[in-house]
Formats: C-alpha cells, structure tokens, sequence
C-alpha cells in the first residue's frame, strides 16, 4: 500500500471526505458558477450558525452534531469545484484567489 502512496504527488490537496473530485466533470462553467455560489451560500450559513451555537452554553457540541460535518462537506465541495472550474479554463468563478487580489 505504501508504494501506490508514492505515486501520488505530495502537493495535490484534492483528497476529499465528503465530496466527489469527479462530481462535476460535466458540468458547464455555468453550471460551475451556479454550483459555487450555492455551496459558498451554504457555507457562510452553517459559519453563522456555528458561531451563533459558540457563543450558548455547550455550543461546541452542537457544532459537532449538528454543523461540523456539513459544513467540512461544504468546504470540500468548494475545493472540488474551483479545481474543476481551473481545469476547465472557468474565468468567472468568484470565489479565487487570484480574482479577489485583483479587486
């Protein structure tokens, strides 16, 4: 097992728990666009709600059960589809990092 590891690169982050890397290979750079706005939607409101449980007694156990994994499976999905978006040249996906130096 550990020399099929070796052949993977080192800095390729595109391991993901909650999110197919393959997921939106067909899809549209509009269809790219749409699906980052949602996800992007969605993580901010579980990021609100998160914070809002931190701040009552036990939050960070409500965190756990209740936002956590949805949140990670958020942020995964983001990944997923802004490498995607990169790989097919998706010029107008806004949540970049070289679009948002830019601005």
């Amino acid at each position: 097992m550990t020399l099929l590891a070796g052949c993977s690169s080192l800095t390729d982050s595109s391991f993901t728990v909650f999110a197919d890397p393959g997921k939106y290979t067909y899809y549209s750079c509009d269809q790219i666009n749409a699906q980052t706005k949602h996800w992007t939607n969605r993580e901010l409101e579980l990021r609100t709600l998160m914070d809002k449980a931190e701040q009552s007694a036990g939050g960070a156990v409500v965190n756990v059960l209740a936002y956590r994994a949805d949140y990670f499976a958020a942020t995964e999905e983001l990944k997923v589809l802004e490498k995607t978006a990169r790989s097919k040249n998706c010029n107008a996906v806004p949540n970049w990092g070289s679009n948002s130096a830019i601005r």
